[in-house]
């Protein structure tokens, strides 16, 4: 394993590939507009020539760029290659290995006609690699070759856990489009490694003290599936309470956790479950119905941090040190 090559790919900005990839078992491409790619032959002019005449838009330098992808997906990856996909809805990498030659299939989902099958191998958390090796998979390119950190997604393969020494590559300056994405990097996988159990559960109550909320934190120990009892008054007479379970969790929670929450709601309650991993489609489907449920998965929960940040009591920015800088706004990459 240690020769072969991994390759990284993305599912688009909205993670709205994860049918595709995660359940048909596919890894694909977009460039809908140039057809079948085996038509072009193997000469990598030929690439650049569709990429042209279908997409006269585009600018000349996004040609080769757009080209070299098309050209790695269908000629350069090879049956037994390795392939990493950083899913953004439910923040897993993603590995497996591909299982077959390059294929074109305009039906179904048309906007990924370019298609290589896949075995999925291992779904790890974002939090198990380094930040250099985040930074790698997190390229702006739809298809990459993973290179610097290609033996810690192999280790991962392996069931290993590789842990290395930060190095310069990881502290040098990204560009300004990844920032906000490595600074949610950084809270998710801070707080699952510094803040589990019991302080989290502290963590969600501060959250909460800073919206206005009065909270009432169970001890720790066994709590009857009830962490947190919140209101809006001091002495918590004022209706409706908030009853608030909460996971430290990185995983994903199915709908028995929350329907089991949801059993201890009264109708003139609210229940709220907070959580650093995501939530199942089945435990969404449950909680989609229900006006007194709310779920917070790790991503909204960085939202609240990030929106109440300022207001953070100095033991929690200690854990969580973000300084506030600027950085320009980054031009919009071209479509595919």
């Amino acid at each position: 394993m240690a020769e072969t090559t991994i390759w990284g790919i993305h599912g688009g900005r909205t993670g709205d590939a994860d049918t595709l990839f995660l359940k048909r078992n596919f890894v694909a491409v977009g460039w809908v507009k140039i057809g079948d790619l085996l038509q072009l032959g193997d000469a990598r002019e030929a690439f650049k020539a569709a990429v042209a005449e279908a997409y006269p838009e585009k600018k000349p330098g996004a040609i080769p760029n757009n080209a070299g992808q098309l050209y790695r997906f269908a000629k350069e990856m090879r049956p037994g290659d390795l392939v990493l996909y950083p899913s953004k809805r439910v923040r897993k990498v993603h590995l497996g290995q591909i299982k077959g030659d390059y294929r074109y299939d305009p039906s179904g989902e048309s906007n990924c006609p370019h298609r290589r099958p896949v075995t999925w191998l291992k779904h790890c958390p974002r939090t198990q690699f380094s930040q250099g090796a985040l930074y790698e998979i997190d390229s702006a390119l739809s298809l990459f070759q993973v290179k610097n950190y290609a033996d810690e997604f192999r280790a991962a393969i392996e069931g290993k856990h590789v842990a290395p020494e930060p190095t310069e590559d990881e502290s040098a300056a990204v560009v300004a489009e990844d920032i906000e994405r490595n600074t949610r990097d950084f809270i998710i996988k801070t707080l699952a490694q510094e803040l589990k159990g019991h302080r989290f559960t502290d963590l969600v109550a501060h959250v909460l003290n800073l919206m206005r909320y009065r909270t009432r934190v169970a001890p720790e120990g066994p709590d009857g599936g009830v962490d947190i009892i919140a209101h809006r008054d001091e002495l918590g007479f004022e209706p409706p309470p908030i009853k608030v379970q909460v996971k430290s969790s990185e995983s994903s929670i199915g709908a028995p956790i929350v329907q089991a929450l949801y059993g201890n709601v009264d109708a003139s309650e609210f229940g709220l479950l907070v959580t650093l991993g995501s939530f199942t489609n089945q435990a969404k489907n449950f909680a989609k119905g229900k006006s007194n449920l709310r779920l917070i998965d790790a991503e909204e929960l960085v939202e609240l941090i990030l929106g109440h940040y300022d207001e953070f009591d100095p033991t929690y920015k200690g854990v969580l040190p973000l300084p506030k800088v600027y950085v320009p706004q980054p031009v919009t990459g071209e479509e595919e």
